[in-house]
């Protein structure tokens, strides 16, 4: 309990310590960050309801005032801008991710994680980022959604990024990846 307590914290961090990377601000109000990563990762390492968890304590700390999103934000406000729909996605990203590095168990790591990653941390995410881009720029859902591809070739980049530290984890220490530990893989 305190070993899982101690994780889903760790990650909430690191996904905080992601957005002190310097931002790249696109017209629409909508930053490239490097904290998507730390969500794939949170839901790639500690599986669906752990990453699920540690993901949802870091918008919970945001929603609170503390600045850990990109460039400082955070409060309320964060909630009415054109990323709302990228911080409510993040938990579900993460526990998607992680459900489908649960399910692929006998896969290698890097796949499961990179594949988890892509259909949590991309299509996911970008499903509740293209709605709420929609909402508070008053866009159509095809409007939004074009914006959204701007993101796709860096976001691309952290699920191969993901599968590869994942497969680093499992290698190194597979008892970090409970999921892993659980299958009775090995590499």
């Amino acid at each position: 309990m305190e070993k899982d307590l101690a994780r889903i914290a760790l990650f909430a961090a690191l996904i905080a310590i992601l957005g002190v990377i310097p931002k790249i601000a696109l017209g629409f109000g909508v930053p490239i960050t490097a904290q998507s990563l730390g969500v794939m990762l949170a839901g790639a390492v500690l599986g669906a309801r752990r990453g699920g968890l540690a993901v949802l304590l870091f918008v919970f700390a945001v929603a609170l005032g503390l600045p850990l999103l990109a460039g400082g934000r955070g409060g309320l406000g964060v909630f009415a801008s054109p990323t709302v729909g990228f911080v409510i996605g993040f938990p579900v990203a993460a526990f998607v991710t992680g459900l489908v590095v649960e399910r692929m168990r006998m896969v290698p790591p890097a796949i499961s994680a990179g594949l988890g990653a892509v259909i949590g941390g991309i299509l996911v995410m970008y499903a509740f980022g293209t709605v709420g881009m929609a909402i508070v720029l008053k866009k159509s859902l095809v409007e939004a959604a074009l914006l959204n591809t701007a993101f796709i070739p860096g976001d691309l980049l952290k699920a191969g990024l993901t599968g590869m530290l994942v497969a680093a984890v499992a290698k190194l220490r597979p008892e970090m990846l409970p999921w892993y530990r659980a299958s009775g893989q090995r590499i």
